[in-house]
């Protein structure tokens, strides 16, 4: 059922080092024409790196595996479906176009044969669970998928303690890249404690213990904080964030819509300064997870 970029499928072949991409960052993340750029941005961040990018997404019902600039554009401006790893199939059968989550993308990658993804923020819990009990599939997901995910964190609209705390119940590893804080997404400071790696090669010796030497089925959250230049403050993104809140709840915003109508209020409200910093961040992620995939080549094949 997948469709491999030809690409991809060489490079899956020849055993060169593969990164994969989600797409709702393209469908549900940023506005058009910044969608396209960061998504862009992302697979050349990669092939500077060494690897191979390889964008997961559903276009008229076809499980695409790499992405033509062609057909990226194409779904960049389609109004496509927000795509979790459950609702796959119901895609590949009406035809439809969609984005695909974190989830979904994990659960593509590993039927690949690719074991390292990159994104901006991983989904979460969600402010106000006891009442919604909001919380997103990326967290189960990723507890039974094998893949390292990089990523600045979880998106900062999110509760991020309790998400840290159910990432620790599902028993998934989270690293810190050269640092000891869970990022909070547009900026590295959250005050929450993970452990921190210093480089790619310890990354990816931690993966080859975690999944050849001890089996197990659990994937991996890599936290890599936003680059520095682009990082916004603490307090003002805060406060930004619970004016979204307040407007979403006044709008009657829920579930699937919550996540994209929250980023595309801070976008406005920001003047388009966390959209600079969603865009830097992705690149980074993607730098980040080329490397660690190259790593994770050598450890493997060494």
């Amino acid at each position: 059922m997948l469709d491999f970029h030809p690409e991809v499928a060489r490079a899956l072949k020849e055993k060169k080092a593969v990164v994969a991409l989600e797409t709702t960052i393209l469908t549900h993340g940023l506005p058009y024409p910044s969608n396209l750029e960061t998504a862009r941005v992302m697979e050349e961040a990669i092939r500077r790196e060494g690897a191979v990018p390889a964008t997961i997404g559903v276009l008229a019902g076809t499980i695409k595996v790499g992405f033509s600039h062609a057909e990226l554009e194409q779904l960049a401006q389609t109004k496509a479906e927000k795509l979790q790893a459950h609702t796959i199939p119901w895609a590949v059968a009406v035809g439809a176009s969609g984005g695909t989550t974190v989830s979904a993308t994990l659960r593509i990658a590993y039927q690949a044969g690719i074991r390292v993804l990159a994104t901006g923020g991983i989904g979460g819990v969600h402010r106000q669970v006891e009442e919604t009990f909001d919380i997103s599939t990326d967290l189960i997901t990723l507890s039974r998928t094998p893949i390292l995910l990089v990523s600045a964190g979880a998106k900062a609209v999110l509760d991020l303690p309790r998400t840290l705390e159910l990432l620790e119940t599902l028993s998934v590893l989270v690293l810190g890249f050269q640092t000891s804080e869970f990022p909070a997404f547009y900026t590295h400071t959250s005050g929450l404690k993970v452990t921190a790696i210093q480089t790619a090669g310890e990354v990816a010796r931690i993966m080859s213990a975690t999944w050849q030497e001890l089996c197990s089925n659990s994937g991996i959250l890599l936290a890599n904080p936003p680059p520095q230049d682009k990082e916004l403050a603490p307090l003002y993104v805060e406060e930004l964030i619970q004016r979204a809140v307040l407007a979403a709840e006044k709008t009657g915003v829920k579930g699937r819509q919550l996540t994209p109508f929250l980023l595309s209020f801070l976008e406005k409200a920001s003047g388009g300064k966390t959209v600079e910093t969603n865009i830097a961040l992705a690149e980074s992620n993607a730098r980040l997870a080329a490397q660690v995939a190259r790593a994770y080549l050598v450890q493997t094949t060494s």
